[in-house]
């Protein structure tokens, strides 16, 4: 096999997106084929828009049922993302699927399973791990070189929302269409960098704030505290109602800091583990010396384009993918376990009650009167 037949699911604004960049040749190996929609005004896109010759179809089960693909990308609203990819690994299909993985933990353990009882290659659409940046940091974090974590803090408010356009789809920001707010929509790519670069908390207490800054029935503001296995604690703080918004991640470790901000990453180097230097000082008042420096990279920071290319590589050639498929996961279970203890209003122990989350998220989905829309 020389190049992959690839079908998208899903002509919204992440799927033209990649349809084009796919059709328009930005991707070695991967050749459009077949494209899906339920809306005709998509449909009459994709027949603008796209070459001659791809298939386009009204049901996504068409599509995957076709045989005029060896893979598919998923691009649906958010609940769709486990069952078409159970769907597509059970015709043979080759799997990418965009953020996030799924609504709930259950189910994306399922679709997960499914991935790899069919021997298939399943990958998620997570492209902000091919920012030079985030992977320096996770280099700096995982390499051991600083010691260990103390201490995680991520303010993440920089993408301000209108009323507009949380009306620009019903589907959007309701339980039942979209499964949760700012944490399922706007944070998966950085509730996943969380866990990639610093590991899994094992206890989370949250704070979501359904509607409190717009007219919706789910979180549009977000503050969570963290605990890891080692002592370190975290807070992640996000929101769609700050303007202007911020963007700092900022990593405390044995040796240092790390900081990320406005695309640059510093790091704040000791000359001496900290916890070495606080049991032997003589001082009450002394301090390890330290030095500042941006951290160089290799200024790549490819995007889409690399989770893709990333894809056609690992199925023709066996080269590793951006993000395999089954760590969708884990940034779920992050939003999972933030909700929760949010709703049951305590500390929440990880890994969760999958079957209480759902439980409880299924209250909402069939309960959640919604706000008036202005």
């Amino acid at each position: 096999m020389n190049t992959v037949n690839i079908g998208i699911i899903g002509l919204g604004n992440m799927g033209t997106v990649h349809g084009m960049h796919i059709s328009g040749g930005k991707i070695p190996g991967l050749v459009l084929t077949a494209v899906a929609d339920a809306r005709p005004e998509r449909r009459t896109w994709a027949e603008t828009n796209l070459p001659a010759g791809i298939t386009i179809f009204s049901d996504s089960r068409e599509l995957i049922r076709s045989k005029t693909c060896d893979a598919v990308l998923i691009a649906t609203p958010h609940y769709q993302h486990p069952e078409l990819a159970i769907a597509s690994f059970a015709e043979g299909l080759h799997v990418l699927c965009e953020k996030p993985a799924g609504v709930y933990t259950k189910e994306v353990r399922a679709m997960n399973a499914a991935g790899e009882k069919s021997g298939k290659v399943f990958a998620l659409m997570f492209n902000q791990r091919t920012n030079c940046i985030y992977r320096g940091m996770h280099d700096l974090v995982t390499s051991g070189r600083m010691g260990q974590i103390k201490r995680v803090s991520w303010i993440i408010t920089d993408w301000y929302r209108t009323e507009s356009y949380y009306k620009s789809g019903q589907w959007r920001a309701t339980w039942a269409g979209e499964g949760g707010g700012v944490l399922l929509n706007q944070c998966p790519h950085q509730l996943d960098l969380l866990q990639w670069i610093c590991g899994m908390p094992k206890r989370i207490r949250a704070f979501c704030h359904n509607g409190k800054w717009h007219s919706i029935e789910v979180e549009d503001d977000v503050t969570a505290y963290l605990e890891y296995p080692n002592g370190a604690t975290g807070t992640f703080i996000t929101s769609t109602a700050d303007a202007p918004g911020t963007n700092r991640f900022e990593i405390t470790l044995e040796m240092g800091k790390l900081v990320c901000e406005h695309g640059i990453l510093t790091k704040y180097l000791l000359d001496r583990n900290e916890r070495e230097f606080c049991k032997t000082a003589p001082g009450g008042f002394d301090s390890p010396a330290c030095t500042q420096s941006v951290v160089e990279t290799d200024g790549q920071n490819e995007q889409h384009i690399g989770v893709l290319r990333a894809f056609a590589g690992k199925i023709l050639e066996g080269t590793p993918l951006v993000a395999e498929g089954s760590e969708g996961i884990f940034g779920l279970t992050l939003s999972n376990g933030m909700h929760l203890s949010s709703w049951l209003d305590r500390t929440i122990d990880l890994p969760l009650d999958e079957d209480l989350f759902l439980q409880e998220l299924n209250k909402r989905r069939g309960e959640a009167p919604g706000r008036p829309r202005p």
